[in-house]
C-alpha cells in the first residue's frame, strides 16, 4: 500500500496540536489536587496569577493576558467574588469598564499558594534551560496564532 503525502499529513505522530494539547491537559490535571486545598479550578488559579502581577486590572485586559473571552471569564471572576479574593468596581475613567482587584484574603493566598509551582516543576521534569527553552517556544507558537486570526 502506498503513503503519499496527505496520508502522513493525518497521522497523529505528524500533528503538532496532539502533544500541545495532551501536555495542556495533563499539567491542567496535574494542578487540580494542589489547587483543590485552596478550592480553585485551574482558570481560577491563573486569573490569580494575573492579579497579582497587575492588580486593579480590567477584565479587558485579563482576558487579553490569558486569550479567555468575557462569556468564559465573566463567570469565573463571579467565582472568587463569592470567594472573597477578588472585587470588581467601576472604572473612574470609563464608568463602561469593570476593574478586578484583589481583596485582604486575595493578597494572602499568594502567599499560602507559593509552594504549588515548584510541585508541578518536579513532576514535569524539565531541565531549567529545557522549560525556558519550552516556554520560548510555546510563546511563538501562540503569538503566531493570535497574529494570524
Amino acid at each position: 500500500m502506498e503513503h503519499n503525502y496527505e496520508d502522513e499529513i493525518l497521522k497523529l505522530s505528524n500533528q503538532i496540536c496532539f502533544p500541545l494539547y495532551a501536555s495542556g491537559k495533563e499539567i491542567v490535571r496535574k494542578y487540580q489536587p494542589y489547587l483543590e486545598k485552596f478550592d480553585l479550578t485551574y482558570t481560577q488559579y491563573i486569573v490569580l496569577l494575573v492579579l497579582w502581577e497587575n492588580d486593579d486590572i480590567s477584565v479587558k485586559e485579563i482576558g487579553s493576558k490569558l486569550y479567555l473571552d468575557s462569556g468564559t471569564l465573566t463567570p469565573l471572576i463571579n467565582k472568587l467574588i463569592k470567594k472573597g479574593y477578588i472585587k470588581k468596581s467601576r472604572s473612574k475613567i470609563d464608568e463602561r469598564e469593570l476593574i478586578i482587584s484583589l481583596t485582604k484574603e486575595g493578597k494572602e493566598l499568594k502567599e499560602k499558594i507559593k509552594v504549588v509551582p515548584p510541585e508541578i516543576a518536579k513532576k514535569v521534569k524539565l531541565t531549567s534551560e529545557e522549560a525556558k527553552t519550552l516556554y520560548d517556544l510555546l510563546y511563538k507558537v501562540l503569538g503566531g496564532l493570535s497574529n494570524n486570526e
